[in-house]
């Protein structure tokens, strides 16, 4: 495996515009990442509320039970 620095100075060689780039396409890629890791969320999420374990709250309910979350002691 290669260590952070290794790369780095790998990275370093290359000449500013490949530099540039290969930061857009680690960032793309961070992005799409972490967008198909939203997605699972959401099926995980959707899959629990159709089985009934989560239920349903109103925007009030919601509210009121986060604040009762965050003032209580853990």
């Amino acid at each position: 495996m290669v260590t952070l620095a290794a790369a780095i100075e790998v990275v370093e060689q290359l000449p500013i515009d490949q530099q540039d780039m290969l930061v857009k396409i680690i960032r793309n890629r961070q992005i799409e990442r972490r967008r198909d890791e939203i997605a699972q969320n959401g099926r995980e999420a959707l899959a629990a509320y159709q089985t009934g374990e989560l239920k349903s709250y109103t925007a009030e309910e919601a509210i009121a039970e986060l604040r009762n979350m965050l003032d209580s002691p853990e």
